[in-house]
C-alpha cells in the first residue's frame, strides 16, 4: 500500500491501521480487497472526509490519497511529506511534529 498526503491545517489527529488490502481511519475500516488492478474509486464515491484524492490499484499496490493534519507551524516533513510504503500489517507512522513541551515557571509563594 502506498499512502500520499495532502498537508491540511487541522486540530484533529489521524491514527492509521493497515491489514491486506484495508486500511483503518481513526477506527474506521475501508476495504479494498476487491480492487482489480487498474481500477480507480472516485474520491466522490468513497465516505469521509479524510481521504483526498482517488483510490487506484496499480501493479498489485493499492494507493490512497489522505489529508495530513498538522498545526499552526509544520516542519518540512510535514508541509512537504514523502510518500509511505506499507508493506507489512499493523499500525502505519505517518510524518507528524512533535507536541510543544510547555515551560512551568517556577514562582516562588
Amino acid at each position: 500500500m502506498r499512502i500520499s498526503f495532502s498537508p491540511q491545517r487541522r486540530d484533529d489527529a489521524l491514527v492509521l491501521e493497515k491489514t491486506g488490502d484495508r486500511i483503518s481511519i481513526n477506527g474506521k475500516l475501508f476495504n479494498f480487497d476487491g480492487l482489480a488492478d487498474g481500477d480507480t474509486i472516485k474520491r466522490e464515491s468513497i465516505p469521509g472526509d479524510w481521504f483526498a484524492g482517488d483510490v487506484t490499484k496499480t501493479d498489485g499496490e493499492v494507493h490512497i490519497v489522505l489529508t495530513l493534519p498538522h498545526g499552526p507551524n509544520p516542519s518540512q516533513a510535514v508541509a512537504f511529506p514523502a510518500d509511505v510504503v506499507v508493506s507489512e500489517d499493523g499500525p502505519i507512522t505517518i510524518p507528524h511534529d512533535e507536541a510543544p513541551v510547555e515551560e512551568t515557571t517556577d514562582v516562588d509563594a
